[in-house]
Order: structure tokens, then C-alpha cells, then sequence
């Protein structure tokens, strides 16, 4: 289904959230209060101005909304909207996310291009300095793949560094991702992610609060960032300083009642600080995904797992009872059945040596699978990277 359609705005409707978005003086939170009382921003716009004053406007404000100055600009964003192939996904879409409602000052409107369906989606950010070192890019590269294939979708920045490395390792495992622009989605920063760009426009989602048109200021990207970590159930730290973007992330983070988790680096790099810090500070400390995903709630790693299941075609009504024959893994893809028939329930098979048997299979395909076999209750990790297959109901 287009992304268009899924938003389901009349033109009428979109004009008048984009008017919203567009009328001078109008904050966030001052928009979605109104939202709230009104209900539609058609009704915002016919109300009087001692209705609106009445409403906790300015009178200054209440002008310039009841004389509807901001149509003109709103009607160059609704063509800017069209010719991008965006769309405008307003508070009250059933798409808008449900944990950005939960900031302080969510917007009143974001806009998309791509798969606007991601919004439902779990996300988790992974952020980081725009000058990484090898080891840093690795990091944020592994572990963004790794996690993608336990079925969270990861979002970031698209700046250069570790959000650039985050982005691709996505796309290259088929997962799914979201770039959250400090510019308007129809703008390209930094100039060198064109193809990056055009890459998640197809297979992911680029957003923005910002209106179509803006350029990337600096001033913009700290307030982007209460985007990326709004969407997300958490955000996890790759390098960066003390004083930089990505701490600026984790504060907002834990201001929005996220999970914070950060990759510890080399003591002697200014590069570690950050996310060093954050751990002193208790942050999770992150070595590989399993350590993320161990600090879901309940609820979202049964959402994991329902995914998981999908992914593997198993059934619900497995019989995993101890003592019965072996199991009838029926359309279980090929990677999952070769893992069960090579573990046992008794003695720990370590994962280097399923790499090492389990071919023509990759490790990031046994990898993957062995968590997903895990959340589903089939197999268990022991420490040493050991796995056991569990025969439990």
C-alpha cells in the first residue's frame, strides 16, 4: 500500500495541519494543546480569538491564527509535499508514533518518505560522533545488523560516522530503518549520502519535523534529536565526546523514560568519553545485541517474538514436551532446522563451532536465527557463546 494512502488526508485536511504547522509563533506544545481542545485544526482556525485567548494563547498569537496568515506558506508546502512523494502524518494519525506523544513537546506534524508503516514498528537509535574510529564504525555496523535481524528497527541521524555506518548495515541485511532529518525530507545533509538517501526512501523512512524546504542549520539538529529518541525505545551510544550530539541524545533519552545504552571504547580515546561516561552514570553497557534486547519490557520482546515466528513460519502449537520424538519442524526455514539437528539438550555446542559446520550457512545467518530460535523458547545461550536446544513446553 502506498504510504500515501495509508495516511488516508483529504487535501482540505492536510492544508489545514500544514497551516497549523506553518502559522508564525506556534510552538509544539502550544499546537498540540490546542489539538486537544479543538480536536480538529479546522476548528482551531474558525474559532475566535477570544476563544483561542480563552485557550491559553497569546493575543498575539490568537491573531495570527484567526487571520490565517499561514495558508499562503501552506499551500507551497502541500505542493512541495506532492512533487517529493511525502507525506504529512499529523498528531492524530493512527500512524503518528505512539511513544513520541510521550515527550514533552511532541510535534504536531511529522513528514515522511518511504514506509510510513515503520512508525509501528519497534525502534531502537544508534547514534554516535561523526569522526568514529575502525573500531567504532565496526561496532555500530555489527550491532545495527544484529539487532535488525532480531527484528527492532534502528533509527538515526544519516549524519557521517556512526549513523552513516548504522544506516547501511541495515540495508544491507534487509532490515528496516529510519533517518530523522534535521532539514526537510525533500533536503540532503550531508551531501555525500545522496545514494544513502535515496536507498532508505525506497526501503526504509526518512522524517522530519521540519518543513519541507528547511535547510540543515545547526541549530536544528539538537531538536531533531528529541525525534530520534522519541520514536525509540531506547538509544544506544556508540563513541562520541562528552559534550556531543549523541550525549545530547542520551539526555533526551532519559528525560523521555528511554533505555540508555552505550558500547564501552578504549580509555586513552577522546572518542570513549561519552558513552564511558554514560556507563559510570548507568547506562547499559553493550557488547553484543542480546544485551539490548535482555532489557526490553515483556511486552515488546513478546512482540519480538511473534515476529520471530512469523519470520521462521513456526507454528504456535509446537509440541516441545520432554521426552517426546523429535520435532516436526514442518516449513521452519533451512538455517533453523540444520541449528536444532546439530544441538542437543545436554551438551553446550559452542556458536564457533556452528559456523565452522553448519555451511554453506553465514554466521550472520546462523547468528540471527539462533536468537530467534532462542525467542521462541527452542534453544538456550550459555555463557561462552554455548547454545543448548530446550525440549520445555
Amino acid at each position: 500500500m502506498p504510504a500515501a494512502s495509508a495516511i488516508a488526508l483529504s487535501p482540505d485536511e492536510e492544508l489545514h495541519w500544514l497551516a497549523l504547522r506553518m502559522t508564525p509563533g506556534l510552538g509544539s506544545k502550544t499546537a498540540i494543546s490546542l489539538i486537544e481542545r479543538f480536536r480538529t485544526p479546522q476548528a482551531i482556525f474558525r474559532a475566535s480569538k477570544s476563544e483561542l485567548e480563552a485557550a491559553g494563547t497569546s493575543a498575539g498569537l490568537a491573531r495570527n491564527i484567526s487571520s490565517g496568515c499561514a495558508f499562503e506558506d501552506a499551500v507551497t508546502q502541500q505542493q512541495k509535499v506532492g512533487e517529493a512523494g511525502a507525506v504529512v502524518i499529523p498528531y492524530t494519525s493512527q500512524h503518528y508514533p505512539q511513544r513520541l506523544k510521550e515527550i514533552y513537546d511532541p510535534p504536531p506534524v511529522l513528514f515522511g518518505r518511504g514506509r510510513v508503516e515503520l512508525l509501528d514498528t519497534l525502534a531502537l537509535a544508534v547514534v554516535g560522533t561523526r569522526r568514529p574510529t575502525a573500531y567504532g564504525n565496526s561496532a555500530a555496523a555489527r550491532l545495527s545488523k544484529d539487532l535488525a535481524d532480531a527484528g527492532l528497527t534502528i533509527s538515526s541521524g544519516m549524519a557521517r560516522g556512526i549513523d552513516t555506518s548504522a544506516h547501511k548495515a541495515v540495508l544491507e541485511t534487509g532490515g528496516n530503518t529510519i533517518a530523522v532529518f534535521g532539514c526537510g525530507v525533500d533536503e540532503l545533509y550531508p551531501t555525500e549520502n545522496r545514494k544513502l538517501a535515496g536507498q532508505i526512501a525506497e526501503s526504509g523512512l526518512l522524517l522530519s519535523d521540519f518543513p519541507m524546504g528547511t535547510p540543515p542549520y545547526p541549530q536544528n539538529f539538537p531538536i531533531r534529536n528529541r525525534i530520534i529518541s522519541g520514536i525509540s525505545l531506547g538509544v544506544l551510544i556508540v563513541e562520541g565526546g562528552q559534550y556531543s550530539g549523541s550525549a545530547i541524545t542520551a539526555r533526551l533519552a532519559s528525560e523521555h523514560n528511554r533505555e540508555v545504552f552505550a558500547v564501552p571504547g578504549n580509555i586513552t580515546s577522546k572518542m570513549s568519553w561519552g558513552p564511558n561516561l554514560l556507563i559510570k552514570q548507568g547506562a547499559k553497557l553493550v557488547q553484543d545485541w542480546n544485551d539490548v534486547v535482555t532489557e526490553l519490557k515483556p511486552e515488546d520482546r513478546r512482540w519480538l517474538v511473534r515476529q520471530c515466528r512469523e519470520k521462521l513460519h513456526l507454528s504456535d502449537e509446537l509440541d516441545l514436551q520432554e521426552g517426546t520424538a523429535p520435532l516436526d519442524l514442518g516449513p521452519m526455514t533451512e538455517v533453523g532446522r540444520s541449528i536444532l539437528h546439530a544441538l542437543t539438550p545436554d551438551a553446550p555446542v559452542p556458536l564457533d563451532h556452528l559456523v565452522v559446520t553448519l555451511v554453506p550457512h553465514s554466521a550472520s545467518e546462523i547468528i540471527a536465527t539462533l536468537f530467534e530460535l532462542e525467542l521462541n523458547g527452542l534453544v538456550r545461550q550459555m555463557p561462552g557463546k554455548s547454545f543448548l536446544k530446550v525440549w520445555a513446553s
